[in-house]
């Protein structure tokens, strides 16, 4: 097992005595050797089963010798655009240029291409024609089969076609790739692995797909948005290991391409010895010049609890991607990891998160999924909690207290991820008592989204009377322990199903209950979501109805003004929303309105000088 960095150049691959690397890991982000990155995990893993990896990080794609530099693979190229999706990391929704990567030294922009995957891809072949390779990560996990496309609004084919690459690891790689790199080291030709789970394949030939549902053509969706949102229903009820179907979809009836069912979850067992493996816990030394990476600096001293979440959210990806089981690491797995954080030079006693997707999920929703899977008819906690949800937080409240009590540590705070629901559906209060207590420093962020019942049904999101309900309770407990604490709500504007009426309701609800969002996130259709197939079609897949779908930028972009009408930058945006919306009775002077009827003369909360020329 290899201890400390893997190569990152030929030199150090020849210093570690390697002189032909199993396998080449071709990646968008800079080398970080910790477990939130997803790079880190799978070369460790491999590594760990005796295989060779060599790290190409953030290469020149107008150069083929950046990916040539460690000759050919034994065994193929590993190829990822990193922990984001090159596309989200580069555009906001706005589709304007980004100015800084968290996941580039000194946090400089312009170290990977846009569509990264493809990109690397193609440059690889144009040096090795014939060596296996594999895509992974968000970016290729996301757009396994055709999918719509934001940034060129179209629908593009499986990432597996464009990018010329022979197989996808989807999902969580862990047990996929290692699969591959045994069916590979064995001396199949990487055609024929074909049936491993987790994984996607091409094939010219549809008579050897077995037992197996097609989806429509890609001609078809292209042709027809209802189409599309058949083919996304049918995906998303094969995102569960136990009862996933394998699915594919035809290329003009000439290349086929082949989703297998899920990886099966890993155990916990499992989830230790992958977070136990030998990582640096930092990124590499020759970024410090220029600054480090600062997506480490999120991340450090913080732990990793779970992966999975049930919570169903039809803008997040999770579904599609790490699935609705909840696995989960032990306590001494990730006591263990706390250790070696205090030991660090840099920990000032503050452990800054604990979770995971979610914060506080210990376990599956409920003892089915344990051997049947979720369920694909119904979500575990909306519109409402399941009857066989079993709703416990006594073993993430233990972890919290074994954390705390670890010499070193000042604080163990709970800052993502947080299901409020999920708390008020516990009869139990000990828990909001306790995370008030001791882990919340100031202010709690949680993800109402929305206060419009019409816009949270489309979300999938519980009704709003459950967050309002979960606000009293969070201020009655910190009335009773004398805190002044806050909750601050992550909101969304232009998602599926809101008009410009509920864009104002929502307004009004910030207006009423005092708040002033600094952050607030217009909806990104971005690929692998339910939402993303209701803003291309305006059809809902889970249930085939039509939803509203606001498409227009102008009028996105009022309801995103909205939820933040005391800035002045927006009040030409959001008095325009209000007259339009015959709303003239929130324009006015004084503390009841929105805003006043001529657009005020402050700037960063002071009034300006006039101008008396």
């Amino acid at each position: 097992m290899a201890l400390g960095f893997l190569p990152v150049n030929r030199q150090e691959m020849e210093e570690q005595g390697i002189t032909q690397p199993d396998f080449v890991y071709v990646v968008g982000d800079a080398y970080v050797d910790h477990p939130s990155f997803g790079s880190a995990i799978i070369s460790r893993v491999l590594v760990s089963r005796g295989y060779s990896v060599v790290m190409c990080c953030q290469p020149d794609w107008n150069d083929p010798e950046s990916v040539a530099q460690f000759g050919e693979p034994r065994l193929g190229f590993l190829v990822s655009s990193g922990n984001m999706d090159s596309m989200v990391n580069h555009y906001t929704v706005a589709k304007k240029r980004r100015h800084y990567d968290y996941y580039s030294p000194g946090g400089k922009m312009g170290k990977r291409p846009d569509r990264a995957v493809i990109v690397y891809c193609n440059l690889i072949r144009r040096t090795f024609k014939k060596t296996p390779i594999i895509i992974g990560g968000i970016e290729a996990s996301l757009r396994r089969m055709a999918h719509y496309d934001y940034w060129s609004d179209n629908v593009r084919r499986s990432i597996l076609l464009e990018s010329g690459a022979d197989i996808i690891s989807y999902g969580m790689g862990e047990r996929s790739i290692v699969e591959i790199a045994d069916a590979l080291a064995s001396g199949m030709d990487v055609r024929d692995v074909t049936w491993i789970d987790g994984t996607v394949y091409k094939t010219r030939k549809e008579e050897d797909i077995y037992d197996a549902i097609r989806l429509p053509d890609y001609e078809e969706i292209l042709k027809d948005k209802h189409s599309f949102a058949e083919s996304v229903h049918i995906q998303y009820q094969n995102t569960d290991p136990f009862a996933a179907k394998r699915i594919y979809e035809a290329y003009a009836g000439a290349m086929f391409v082949v989703q297998n069912p899920p990886a099966k979850p890993l155990s916990m067992l499992e989830m230790d010895d992958v977070y136990a493996l030998p990582y640096m816990r930092t990124s590499h030394p020759s970024y410090d010049e220029a600054g480090g990476i600062p997506a480490i600096k999120e991340i450090k001293f913080s732990l990793t609890s779970n992966r999975g979440c049930y919570g169903g959210c039809n803008f997040c990806a999770l579904t599609f991607h790490e699935g609705r089981i909840v696995q989960v690491r032990s306590h001494e797995s990730i006591v263990d990891e706390a250790k070696l954080m205090i030991e660090d030079v840099d920990f000032k006693g503050y452990i800054h998160d604990v979770g995971g997707p979610t914060a506080e999920f210990r376990r599956p929703a409920c003892d089915k999924q344990l051997s049947k899977g979720a369920c694909t008819n119904r979500q575990c906690l909306f519109p409402k909690p399941c009857p066989n949800l079993v709703v416990d937080h006594s073993d993430y409240l233990k972890l919290l207290k074994k954390l705390r009590e670890l010499p070193g540590v000042k604080k163990v705070f709970v800052r993502s991820g947080f299901r409020f629901d999920y708390l008020m559906a516990d009869k139990n209060k000990e828990f909001l008592y306790e995370l008030c207590k001791h882990h919340v420093s100031g202010q709690l962020r949680v993800a109402p989204e929305h206060v419009s019942d019409v816009v949270l049904k489309e979300m999938g999101k519980p009704s709003a009377s459950v967050y309002n309900a979960f606000v009293r309770e969070f201020e009655k407990v910190n009335k009773k322990i004398g805190k002044e604490q806050y909750v601050v709500p992550y909101l969304m504007s232009s998602h599926p199903g809101s008009t410009m009426k509920e864009a104002i309701d929502l307004a009004v609800y910030l207006h009423d209950h005092h708040l002033n969002p600094e952050q607030v996130q217009d909806f990104y259709p971005t690929p692998g979501t339910v939402s993303t197939c209701m803003y291309y079609s305006g059809i809902d897949p889970l249930t085939m109805n039509k939803v509203y779908v606001e498409r227009n930028p102008h009028e996105k972009a009022k309801q995103r003004a909205l939820l933040q009408y005391k800035d002045p930058k927006n009040y030409e945006l959001v008095k325009e929303a209000l007259m339009q919306e015959n709303r003239v009775d929130l324009i006015g002077n004084g503390p009841k309105y929105l805003i006043p009827p001529k657009k005020p003369f402050w700037k960063k909360g002071k009034p300006a000088r006039k101008n008396n020329k």
